[in-house]
């Protein structure tokens, strides 16, 4: 899986806004029905899970299928109330975990 998501969104808001956030993971998602060169299929690898959390509670939590596209991309809202960190996860078929955090500061 890639080393580093690119996430946006911003790093101020103010108490009640509904802010946009935007991620890319770098990946294959090998969906399991393509075959290589040499007429084997090339083995299923996506990423199958995606979760965001804001200060500990659930944001957004989705599976997904192996029609995704690779590079998935994720473009989501949230309104927040108070200063903190969104953390995100992405876990692939292998069980590896990649996660990021990202602060927002609420005035």
């Amino acid at each position: 899986m890639a080393e580093k998501p690119r996430i946006k969104l911003p790093k101020q808001a103010g108490k009640g806004e509904v802010v946009e956030i935007k991620t890319l993971m770098a990946h294959v998602m090998e969906s399991g029905q393509r075959k290589d060169a040499s007429g084997k299929i090339v083995p299923r690898k996506i990423i199958n899970r995606f979760t965001c959390s804001f200060n500990g509670k659930p944001v957004l939590e989705c599976d997904l299928e192996p029609a995704i596209a690779a590079n998935p991309y994720l473009q989501f809202s949230v309104k927040v109330e108070e200063s903190g960190v969104f953390a995100f996860t992405w876990t692939d078929d292998d069980g590896a975990v990649i996660a990021a955090e990202e602060k927002i500061i609420v005035a």
